[in-house]
């Protein structure tokens, strides 16, 4: 499965920063709202210096409803000169159930095989949701927009825009 554009578009993506499970090797879904790390808060900071350095005339940062990707959001929006912020549940991460809070070694094989987690989400119904946000990313793709969002977004975004 592919996303077809009606024009060619920019979009920059980046990952938000740590949580305190991400920092500790364990599972974080887009069904655990946790706030970032004090070291997270740095990051976000240093990342978005480093934006705005490369100057790229970013208009619009759209962010998934996570706590987590609107902290990033927020401050790389504010080193930026206060671009807008827009929030859209569809660029959540995928919602892992019962694995969340579990080491990624654990699980890492039964996602590779595209097991579903118990209470979770599945990959197809990931990838789909992720379709309709790119559907609702449209009406902002002329202002060169920075997506933040997670690792699991950022890796079906990967296949779906080719």
């Amino acid at each position: 499965m592919t996303y077809q554009a009606d024009r060619p578009f920019t979009l920059y993506f980046v990952r938000h920063s740590v949580t305190e499970p991400n920092f500790r090797g364990f599972r974080c879904g887009g069904d655990l709202d946790i706030p970032l790390m004090d070291i997270g808060c740095d990051q976000a900071y240093l990342l978005a210096k480093q934006i705005e350095k490369m100057n790229l005339r970013i208009g619009v940062i759209v962010t998934g409803s996570l706590i987590r990707t609107r902290q990033t959001a927020s401050i790389i929006s504010g080193v930026l000169g206060n671009v807008p912020v827009e929030v859209d549940p569809l660029f959540n991460e995928r919602g892992l159930g019962q694995w969340n809070n579990r080491p990624i070694a654990e699980t890492e094989e039964l996602l590779a095989a595209r097991v579903t987690p118990p209470g979770g989400e599945s990959e197809d119904d990931f990838a789909n949701r992720l379709t309709a946000a790119l559907g609702n990313l449209r009406p902002h793709l002329d202002r060169r927009p920075l997506l933040v969002s997670s690792k699991g977004v950022g890796r079906v975004l990967n296949v779906l825009l080719g």
